[in-house]
Parts: structure tokens; sequence; C-alpha cells
């Protein structure tokens, strides 16, 4: 508990928390709200169409996340806390579960606040929280930001500088999963196992009721939740081993 409230401290005590967290909201309610408005009168909006903004706002808390830690090796905090605590891997596993609660709260919030949006805007359409298909399309992001925090922790203790792990996460989760669609023959059945892929699959449930264009993952919807999980998981205990056999 008392790593746990002092990684708190070192996160909530820097301005760049605060900022992500507030870009992370802006960009997700923002485009739910531009949604709502954009659509002909004629069209209904889903409940799927007030969350368009999530993949922003899960880049927004990848970059929160990795800053968490590369700051620390960039003004050497972190050997202050290595000496303080010998056990690295403890640490790191504090570290990661404390962006990975305001990650999740901040998903909350924002995948909330994005669906409250879209219904305030359209009343009249089926925006309503009906099914649990619905809940999990809503409130399951904020389980998605979590696990992508962890996921982009792990990459920043890896790569230990910032501009390097934004770099790689960022390139990674805007561009690198929808590219590999383009690799002929093999691209479309990569693409069915990559994480960010996968965790639209949980988020969005069976490809026939969100239509064409969506998730291929071939997991079901909890599977693709378990993988993803597993996916932050593994990465997270690699950055812990490499961790403990380099210099901080």
């Amino acid at each position: 508990m008392t790593l746990l409230a002092v990684e708190r401290i070192k996160l909530l005590t820097t301005r760049s928390p605060w900022w992500c967290a507030l870009i992370a909201l802006a960009l997700t309610v923002g485009f739910a709200g531009l949604m709502a408005s954009a659509l002909p009168s004629g069209e209904e909006i889903s409940v799927a169409n007030t969350q368009a903004g999530h993949q922003f706002g899960i880049a927004v808390i990848m970059v929160l996340a990795a800053l968490s830690v590369t700051t620390e090796y960039r003004f050497g905090t972190i050997r202050t806390t290595f000496q303080a605590v010998p056990h690295r891997g403890s640490v790191l596993v504090a570290k990661a579960t404390v962006v990975a609660l305001l990650s999740f709260v901040i998903g909350e919030v924002a995948a909330f606040g994005a669906w409250a949006l879209g219904y305030a805007i359209r009343p009249s359409d089926s925006v309503a929280l009906h099914t649990s298909a619905d809940w999990i399309n809503v409130a399951g992001v904020g389980v998605v930001f979590a696990f992508a925090a962890v996921i982009a922790v792990a990459v920043g203790t890896l790569i230990r500088h910032s501009a390097g792990a934004l770099s790689l996460l960022l390139i990674y989760v805007l561009a690198v999963e929808n590219l590999v669609q383009l690799i002929p023959t093999v691209g479309a059945k990569i693409h069915q196992w990559l994480p960010f892929n996968v965790a639209e699959r949980f988020l969005g449930g069976s490809a026939s009721s969100r239509g064409p264009g969506l998730p291929d993952a071939v997991l079901s919807q909890w599977g693709s939740l378990a993988y993803f999980a597993g996916v932050a998981v593994v990465l997270l205990a690699i950055a812990i081993g490499v961790a403990k056999k380099r210099d901080a």
C-alpha cells in the first residue's frame, strides 16, 4: 500500500497527467458531439457512434502512462526509488497499477460523458443503454484504457526515453495495425490477432451487430478482453525482467 501511495503522489503532483486526462476527455466526448450533430435528421445515432472518439483517447492515455515512467528515467528519480525499494518488480507493478486505475477512471468518465452528450443532442434516437452489449460498449472503454496504460508503462520501461516510447506507441496505435492489413495474403490473418483490434472486438461485440468494416478478431467478446489483458501482463513482465538486469 505504501508503494501505491508513493506512485500516486508522484503521478498526480506533475502536470502532464492532468493535461492528458483533459485531452482524452475532450477528444472522446467531443467526437460524440460531432457525430451526433453531423448525422442527418433521418438517421439515428447508435451507442457505438457515441464512442467513436475513444481510439484517440486511448492514444492520449498511453502518452500519459509512458511519461509516468520515462520522465523518472529522464530526471533520475527512478534511481532513488530503486535504491529505496530494491525489488524493482514491486515498484513497476505499483506504478502500472496506479496508472491503470487512473486511466480506468478517465475512460469511464469519458465514455459515459460521450454517451450522455450524444443522448442530449439526439434524445429521440435509440441511444439508451438497453442491452448488455450497449453497457459493455460504454463501460468497457475504461477497462480498455486501463490495460492500454499497462502496455504503455511496459514500453516506457523498456525504451526509457520519452521521444522514442511516445513515437513507437502513437505510430503503432494510430497506424501500424491498420497498415498490417495491406500485407498481401497474410495481412488480414495477422490483423485478427493484433491487440488493439482484439480490444475493439471486446467493445463492439459481434461483428454482425456493428456492421461491415469493423474488427475482424476471431475470439469471443470476453475472450478478446482476456487476450488484450494477457498481452498487457506479458509485456509488463518482460519489462520488469529487463529492468532487473540493467542499470537504472
